[in-house]
């Protein structure tokens, strides 16, 4: 199969449940229920579960022990990356309403500037 076609649906399939939940889910509400935001951790790591069979099954077992190790990496390091907001949150004393909104424009430079990590570490 084609590993550009792979790729696209890869975000595809990443892109359109995080704007839902971010857009639709939330309710116009800034924080989720404890409940639910257990519930929609489980469901991503659940896609991400799922993802890796997807890889043992088109690329065999070294593609998906590489990206099941690199989704372990990537999840310890969410957990750091939470600890430095609410460092940063505390510090400069940004008031709960615009944590959410400070947050999603933080994750979304954070891509942005990964997307053009990873093209220019492939030209």
């Amino acid at each position: 199969m084609n590993s550009a076609f792979h790729w696209i649906g890869f975000n595809i399939l990443c892109w359109l449940p995080s704007r839902l939940i971010l857009v639709c889910f939330t309710g116009g509400r800034t924080r989720l229920a404890l409940g639910k935001r257990w519930l929609w951790s489980g469901i991503w790591i659940g896609a991400a579960a799922l993802f890796a069979l997807g890889v043992y099954h088109f690329y065999g077992p070294q593609p998906a022990l590489e990206f099941s190790t690199g989704y372990l990496i990537e999840k310890s390091l969410s957990v750091d990356n939470l600890f430095v907001f609410l460092v940063l949150f505390r510090t400069f004393g940004v008031p709960a309403e615009f944590q959410h909104r400070v947050l999603a424009w933080g994750i979304l430079g954070a891509l942005i500037m990964r997307g053009v990590m990873i093209a220019v570490g492939r030209s």
